[in-house]
């Protein structure tokens, strides 16, 4: 008797396992599903954009008050978005017209490697030409990247131990946590160049914002004003967020996004773990919303009815389904899930627009800065690339 009832009980555990498991891949090949037509969405929006944008400018966003379609120069830091989106939908297309105008866009950005008044080369040619690079192969590319990288290292200071990122405003030498994303590109060039110094800049860079601009729960300030001489911290504000004290949904994104790149260049656990905890910090914060789109920032006025940021929801997504293949057992999982709530919300009717519309953006409802009431509850340029890249990461990793 004791042995049918231990295999019975055994019997019960093997088809619950069977069951979970087989609940699991349905699940997967259910958002593979969604995934494949979200692409084929962005597109058929993005052929569309095509067509209304001027040769001299690119996309950037909707303008608040009428609706109309904001462009951009090269100049402004999210210009190698529109062609980054352009090369990661032709990757998954094989559509050689999005490969004509993604050529057309990047060799426009190109002009922006010799700029070294920005701190935001890397989302300007790291997105464009090195995804441009990694799919074509073609040698140029290369040494527009090089060049890029070599333009970003002037802004290193090596008593500040950071790269500056702005050379207005209040602050003597500030810096912002969206810095941590124009890393990966000298991490690019520290490969192929096999030159230290990139190296020596990123991993220095990373220390520092570790050290001054994280707080004991691991939320992020948005700026770091720094004195340039002795390195001292002056200030620590914000810049976009709801206060000096705050947590600024879309910085916490880049925090995360940021140190999982670096863990994932250099093998150094202490970027690792950084990273977990920020992923644990936006995880399980009380005011993280249901559908695990943030608020335009975690302490706004105003919650629940405070705006969502979309791109916020989009970077976090990317950057957690990576996160996830560096971690282990629940704690993976527990990313890997995240990150699919994540994309299920965006790609719902809730974020995503319909075709034809929206400024043919993909992604809606989005928050550049509501201190300077810019961009509130808009499409946004770099929401696109990081919601596509994120669901190109899922269709590889899934499997």
């Amino acid at each position: 008797m004791k042995k049918l009832s231990l295999l019975f009980c055994t019997c019960l555990l093997t088809g619950a396992i069977t069951t979970g498991y087989a609940q699991q891949s349905n699940r997967k090949q259910e958002l593979i599903a969604t995934a494949n037509k979200t692409l084929d969405l962005a597109v058929r929006q993005y052929k569309l954009m095509m067509q209304h944008v001027p040769d001299s400018v690119l996309p950037r966003t909707t303008n608040n008050e009428d609706g109309s379609f904001v462009t951009a120069k090269t100049n402004w830091w999210t210009a190698g978005f529109y062609p980054g989106t352009l090369w990661y939908l032709y990757e998954y297309s094989k559509d050689n017209t999005l490969k004509q105008e993604a050529l057309k866009r990047t060799a426009q950005v190109e002009v922006e490697k010799n700029n070294k008044g920005t701190h935001d080369l890397g989302f300007m040619l790291y997105c464009s030409a090195g995804n441009a690079y990694r799919i074509t192969k073609d040698p140029k590319y290369k040494e527009v990247l090089l060049t890029s990288a070599r333009s970003l290292s002037t802004r290193f200071n090596p008593k500040v131990g950071c790269i500056k990122s702005w050379d207005h405003g209040k602050w003597q030498f500030p810096v912002i946590i969206d810095n941590m994303m124009n890393l990966e590109l000298l991490n690019w060039a520290t490969r192929v160049s096999k030159d230290p110094s990139f190296d020596r800049i990123a991993r220095t860079h990373a220390n520092t914002t570790i050290k001054h601009h994280y707080r004991k729960d691991y939320s992020s300030y948005h700026v770091i004003g720094y004195d340039s001489t002795t390195g001292a911290v002056l200030a620590r504000n914000t810049a976009q967020g709801a206060n000096d004290t705050s947590a600024w949904s879309r910085g916490q994104a880049w925090g995360l996004y940021g140190y999982t790149m670096m863990y994932r260049d250099t093998k150094d656990k202490a970027y690792l773990a950084q990273a977990q905890h920020i992923a644990d910090y936006i995880l399980n914060h009380p005011r993280m919303p249901e559908d695990l789109i943030p608020y335009w920032d975690y302490d706004a006025p105003g919650i629940p009815n405070a705006p969502r940021d979309a791109s916020a929801g989009a970077v976090a997504a990317s950057a957690l389904l990576e996160l996830s293949r560096y971690t282990k057992g629940a704690t993976s999982t527990r990313y890997w899930n995240a990150a699919e709530k994540m994309l299920e919300s965006l790609a719902s009717p809730a974020y995503l627009a319909k075709e034809g519309e929206n400024n043919n953006f993909i992604l809606m409802h989005s928050v550049g800065s509501i201190p300077h009431k810019s961009e509130v509850d808009v499409p946004l340029t770099y929401a696109d690339y990081y919601f596509v890249e994120a669901l190109l990461r899922y269709k590889q990793w899934a499997k």
